[in-house]
C-alpha cells in the first residue's frame, strides 16, 4: 500500500499556513508546516514530498532563494514547487518565479478550488511514481532470484504474472491521468505525466523480456531516474 503523500507548506505567517491547511485538508494527505526557508530545507533533508507550496515574501531567506537551494540538491530538484505571493510586480516578477524552478506561480488571494485541484494533480503523479518504484523493486528482486533472467520455476513465473497485473493497473491509471491533463493544458503537469509514461514503457519492456521464451538478452531494468 502506498502511504499518504506529504505536502510541504512554507510561509512565515501562521494564519496563511492555517488557511492552506483548511484548503488542502480535503485531499486527505499529510500536510507539513515550515515557517521559513531554512526550516523547509531541513524538512527536505529527511522526508519526501509530492509538492511544495512556497511563499515568495519571507524574511531572511525568501522563496526564490529557498527554491534555488531546493533545485541544487539532487534529492529534491524534481519536487514540483508552486509559488504563492501576495504582491504582483508584473511579468518580470512572474518570470523570476518560473526561472527559479516553479511549476506554477499563484497570486493571493487565490481560488481555493483551483489551488486544491493543482495540488491534487501533483499528488496523483507522485503516487503513480511511488507505485512504479515498487514495481521496479519487485522486478529487480525477480531478476536476482532468477539468476540473470532464467524464469523456469513456478514461483518466479507466478511472481511475473503478479508483477504484470500490477503494472497493468498502474499503466491504466497513468493513461487516464494523461487524458485528464490533456484537457487541463497544464504544461508542467503534462510533461511530468509524459516522463512517468516513458518509465512505465521501459519497465513493461523489461518485464516482457523475462517471460519464458523471450530470450535472455534483456535482463536489466531501465533506470527509473
Amino acid at each position: 500500500m502506498v502511504q499518504k503523500a506529504k505536502i510541504l507548506l512554507v510561509d512565515d505567517r501562521p494564519e496563511n499556513l492555517l488557511a492552506l491547511e483548511a484548503i488542502l485538508s480535503a485531499l486527505d494527505q499529510t500536510l507539513v508546516r515550515a515557517s521559513s526557508g531554512e526550516e523547509a530545507l531541513k524538512a527536505l533533508l529527511t522526508d519526501d514530498f509530492a509538492v511544495i507550496l512556497l511563499d515568495v515574501q519571507m524574511p531572511g531567506m525568501d522563496g526564490f532563494e529557498t527554491a534555488a537551494h531546493i533545485k541544487r540538491r539532487e534529492r529534491t530538484r524534481d519536487i514540483p514547487i508552486i509559488f504563492l505571493t501576495a504582491i504582483n510586480h508584473g511579468p518580470h516578477h512572474t518570470f523570476r518565479g518560473y526561472a527559479a524552478g516553479a511549476v506554477d506561480y499563484i497570486s493571493k488571494p487565490f481560488d481555493p478550488w483551483v489551488l486544491r485541484a493543482k495540488v491534487s494533480v501533483f499528488v496523483e503523479l507522485y503516487m503513480k511514481n511511488c507505485q512504479l518504484r515498487e514495481q521496479a523493486a519487485l522486478l529487480r528482486l525477480q531478476l536476482e532470484s532468477g539468476q540473470g533472467g532464467a524464469v523456469d520455476a513456478k514461483e518466479p513465473a507466478g511472481l511475473l504474472a503478479e508483477l504484470s497485473a500490477r503494472l497493468a493497473a498502474v499503466e491504466e491509471q497513468a493513461e487516464a491521468l494523461s487524458k485528464q491533463l490533456d484537457e487541463s493544458a497544464d504544461a508542467a503537469a503534462v510533461a511530468t505525466a509524459a516522463h512517468l509514461e516513458r518509465k512505465l514503457t521501459g519497465l513493461r519492456r523489461a518485464l516482457d523480456a523475462l517471460e519464458p521464451g523471450a530470450g535472455s538478452g534483456a535482463s536489466t531494468v531501465p533506470s527509473q531516474n
